[in-house]
């Protein structure tokens, strides 16, 4: 695997403005969430752990967390195939809870919007989403999305928990494949 700084062409989000917009979103799930003592996180593995991470640390409003495992992409793909497969499912019975799903990016929708209908069949109080990324030129399926960090043009983005080829997760900044 090469070092990341041969491929990446430019910092397109750095680690400061990412801090600065979760902040922001935390800020805001607390102001909606407030009167809410039932609110569960369910993060999207791998790509939204960091985000996830960062989001609950700086939230203030009391809430638990549970994460899913999904698939739909194949070995290398850029985007999504649209087939969508449960890895991992979630461990809390969400019936009459109210659920925030954290997601790393929305790009195409299919995996998106196979999981809302998932999670809506199981009748959650309320089920909202809150993307870091938004790549709404790539939408192919439309999707709710309640709280959005970045909405980004279409290019292949890595790092601060998305990865190329499972690796440069750990990177602070997102950064543009070149």
């Amino acid at each position: 695997m090469q070092h990341y700084s041969e491929i990446l062409s430019e910092v397109l989000i750095s680690e400061e403005q990412l801090q600065a917009r979760i902040a922001q979103l935390a800020q805001q799930l607390d102001a909606d969430y407030a009167t809410h003592p039932d609110l569960l996180l369910v993060c999207i593995l791998r790509g939204g752990v960091m985000f996830l991470t960062d989001l609950m640390r700086k939230m203030t409003v009391p809430h638990q967390i549970d994460f899913m495992s999904i698939g739909s992409y194949g070995s290398g793909a850029r985007s999504s195939t649209g087939n969508v497969r449960v890895i991992l499912d979630l461990q809390t019975d969400i019936r009459g809870r109210h659920v925030v799903l954290v997601e790393d990016i929305v790009d195409s929708g299919h995996t998106l919007a196979r999981v809302l209908e998932l999670l809506n069949s199981r009748q959650p109080a309320s089920l909202k989403v809150c993307c870091l990324l938004d790549k709404e030129s790539r939408r192919q399926t439309p999707v709710p999305i309640d709280y959005v960090g970045f909405p980004i043009e279409d290019k292949f983005v890595f790092g601060y928990g998305l990865d190329l080829d499972e690796y440069w997760r750990n990177l602070p900044f997102i950064g543009v494949v070149g």
